[in-house]
Parts: structure tokens; sequence; C-alpha cells
């Protein structure tokens, strides 16, 4: 009988190997490639007349959102407030929101996060006043009604401007009224003035023509507008935020770039309030960014919340919970200067 010895096994042993290999090879070649995944739907709740939610429009529009395989429909709301509620309500799974409402949420202790900051303006809020009510100057407005959404950025904006004046809320009336119902409250003269951002500002102005008069500027009040989640929706989809932000980033470079073509994105807005818009278009800062200034802002906010009784809180959280840093840092690290 012949014998076999494992030397002279070994060559076998490889040619069947080798067989074995080429036949797999063969085999995955000929299979059908996988199915790509499916786009992750995301519900963005935001405010789509105004100018702060550009890159959101833009990362829709521009296809930017469905090349990171994310199916995002757009919930709209005239104002940030609003769109955090539809997130914490379950509503929406994102919102975009400037710096007030976050404040007053996250003093409520709600676990809500700042994903990132999308943009920045110190031209977009203001008063708009009657001058047939005897308003020719900021200190004309004490002892006046003035229509105003409580706590959002409007009413804060005008403590601080009514400050500037040496005057308080005590010195004038305010009237409650949703942002989209400002330019009808003045036009209609059931308030003297109105106090709030744009479109809705530049809407009352326009529509009250010469008997109008617009105060404002940067140095009352920087809108900080960001996009902000329910921490553990975050959480539970780090990969699905560095996308979005991806996304995001593309949407805020066209919006910065292409002013012309991103008006597309605001059929609603008159000849003069698309003029008007264009016009301030430099003045503002469209940029994926979580900077120490936000922190700041975010604790001087609360201190007058607390000092105006405006929230039942009386201490002043500790914002940087309220940050998620890691998606921002995966995409852009040199945009992440807040001190951790």
């Amino acid at each position: 009988m012949k014998r076999y010895t494992l030397r002279a096994m070994w060559p076998a042993a490889a040619a069947l190997a080798v067989a074995l290999a080429g036949a797999a090879l063969w085999l995955a070649l000929r299979a059908p490639p996988a199915p790509p995944a499916a786009p992750e739907a995301i519900v963005i709740a935001t405010n789509t007349e105004y100018v702060g939610a550009c890159p959101v429009m833009a990362a829709q529009a521009k296809g930017y959102f469905a090349g990171q395989r994310l199916a995002v429909r757009l919930q709209p709301y005239t104002s940030g407030r609003e769109a955090l509620l539809a997130v914490t309500s379950h509503r929406a799974d994102m919102a975009t929101v400037a710096d007030i409402p976050i404040m007053f949420f996250a003093m409520e202790g709600t676990p809500i996060q700042v994903v990132s900051t999308i943009f920045r303006t110190g031209r977009d809020h203001g008063l708009v006043a009657r001058r047939d009510r005897g308003i020719a100057r900021p200190a004309d407005l004490k002892g006046k009604r003035i229509g105003v959404t409580l706590s959002t950025s409007g009413h804060f904006t005008l403590e601080v401007f009514l400050n500037r004046q040496r005057l308080d809320t005590r010195d004038v009336q305010l009237v409650n009224y949703p942002p989209d119902a400002l330019q009808q409250a003045v036009t209609d003269g059931k308030v003297d003035a109105v106090a709030g951002w744009d479109p809705f500002l530049g809407a009352a102005a326009e529509s009250l023509g010469g008997n109008g008069i617009r105060f404002g500027g940067a140095d009352i009040y920087e809108s900080i507008y960001n996009m902000v989640a329910l921490a553990p929706y975050i959480h539970q989809r780090p990969g699905t935020m560095v996308r979005l932000l991806r996304a995001l980033e593309q949407g805020e470079r066209f919006c910065r770039d292409q002013p012309g073509a991103a008006l597309a994105f605001f059929p609603r807005l008159s000849a003069g309030q698309a003029s008007a818009m264009l016009a301030a278009w430099p003045a503002h800062h469209f940029g994926l960014e979580l900077d120490q200034s936000l922190l700041l802002v975010l604790e001087d906010q609360s201190r007058w919340a607390i000092k105006a009784g405006l929230t039942g809180a009386r201490a002043v959280p500790n914002f940087l919970d309220y940050i998620y840093l890691d998606g921002l840092k995966a995409v852009s690290p040199s945009e992440v200067t807040i001190i951790y």
C-alpha cells in the first residue's frame, strides 16, 4: 500500500485552497451588490420665512441632505419657540431656534442640546413704531402699547432697547401677539409699536410707509440661530448628526456665496422686503460654529429671565450640558471654540 507523507500532501492542499478561494471570489463577483441603505427620515421644525433658516432650505432644495442619505421634511413655524415646542412634544425631530428659547427651555431642565449654530446677525431685530402716535425717537415709547411675542428674542430685544433709554417694561404696556400678527396689530392701530424680527418687522414697516419709524442696531441684540434636538435623539444617532452637519455646511456655503439665488427660498417676500433682505445680506454670517460666546449669552439671558420673573428657576444652569460637541468636532473642529 502506497504511503503519503505530510510533505507530499502540501501541494495538493495548496492547490485546493487556491481553487476554493477562486470559487469564492467568482461567487462574490456574481452576487448582486447590496442595496444602498434607505435614507434616514428627519423632520426639522423651522421658520421658513426667516433668513437664518437659509442653510436648511438650501440643503433641502439643492439636494445636500439627500446626498448625505437624509430624507428631510421641513415643518414650518413662525418662531423658534414654536419650533422647539414641536421637538419637545415629539412632532418634529430637530428645530432651528435662536438663543432665547434655548435659554428658557434649559431653565426648565428640558433635555435639549445645540448641535451647531448655523447663523448670526445683528440686523434683523428691533422695533417699528407709528409716527402718528407721537413717536419720533426711542424715548417717546414711554407710556405706549407695544406688541411683542413674549418669551422670545423679540421680547429680549425690547427689554434691552428700553434699558438703553432708561426705561423698562413698567414704563410701557406689553401686548402679546404671535410673530405673524404683529404687522396687522400695528397697521390697525391696536398698538403704537411692535418689537420683533424680520421678515415680520420689515412687513410692519412697509405697511406703515411714511408713518412708520424703525429702531434697531447690532449693539442691541445679535441673533444666534441654532440647530437643536432632544439630547437622547442626538446621542442615539451620532453618525446622523455628522451627515446632517455636512449637508448644512454645504447649505450655508450656498447661502453665503449666492445671496441672489438664495432669495428664491423666500417666495412670500414682497419686492420691497426682498430688496431689503438682499441689502442686509453682507451683515449676516452664515456658518457652522460652536462658540464660547453662545454660553456667555445664554448665561446673561438667564439672569435677565430670573430678574424679570419670567421663569420659576432661581439658578443659572450649566449651559455646557446643553451643547453637543462631538458632531461639529468631527465635521469642522476648528469651529468649536467652546471651552470644555
